[in-house]
């Protein structure tokens, strides 16, 4: 297969990451943390964020966990969701905004439901992976139902070239396999299982055999 390398996207900064150095807008009123009067927020995600605020001793540390629960409820960080967390935190929806768009797992904006995230770090890269990003691109890159991304590492050399898929690891995979894992998804199925890393047998002699 013929790839692309424009299917593989830097930025100017070098990262595949986008927006991640756009200029804040200035002109805008100082954030207030929100009135819990008048700010409605859901029972489930107000406990859930307030059982991740207990486990740290400042609660501030709770900010991805509570982030990733308002992802998981609405399918990404919305303005409405991160000022709810922020009511139940005590802290400005600008300090939870800035968490947000740091980290690559998290979304400030609607994505697919299904997440392909393609390792391209230089393990992986040395072993094809821009290759496999392009040639997920070319079997699932138009498809709405489909968040995926290319990621700068997944910490998983062994599995290279690989790709976290709605949060598990399957790697290596071959430029042949992909319109197989992309079908799987589709049908709500487990892609490669033979290949995904919780079914590996530990080395470990004192590990669960379950």
């Amino acid at each position: 297969m013929a790839i692309d390398p424009s299917r593989v996207p830097r930025f100017g900064h070098g990262s595949r990451v986008p927006g991640w150095d756009d200029a804040v807008d200035l002109t805008k009123d100082p954030e207030e943390v929100p009135d819990p009067a008048t700010t409605p927020v859901p029972e489930e995600l107000r406990a859930r964020i307030e059982d991740y605020m207990s486990r740290y001793p400042e609660r501030r540390s709770a900010a991805i966990p509570a982030l990733r629960v308002v992802q998981e409820r609405y399918g990404w960080c919305t303005p409405e969701g991160i000022v709810e967390a922020a009511c139940v935190m005590r802290l400005t929806p600008a300090y939870l905004t800035a968490v947000a768009t740091f980290y690559d797992m998290l979304f400030t904006a609607p994505v697919g439901a299904n997440d392909v995230f393609v390792c391209t770090n230089i393990s992986c890269s040395l072993r094809g992976a821009d290759e496999l990003f392009a040639a997920f691109h070319e079997h699932a890159g138009d498809d709405p139902d489909f968040n995926l991304r290319a990621f700068e590492c997944l910490g998983a050399c062994d599995l290279a070239p690989m790709a976290s898929i709605n949060g598990e690891y399957v790697g290596p995979i071959g430029l042949d396999e992909v319109p197989e894992v992309i079908e799987a998804v589709r049908r709500g199925e487990e892609p490669l299982p033979d290949r995904q890393l919780k079914y590996r047998k530990s080395v470990d002699p004192n590990a669960s055999a379950s």
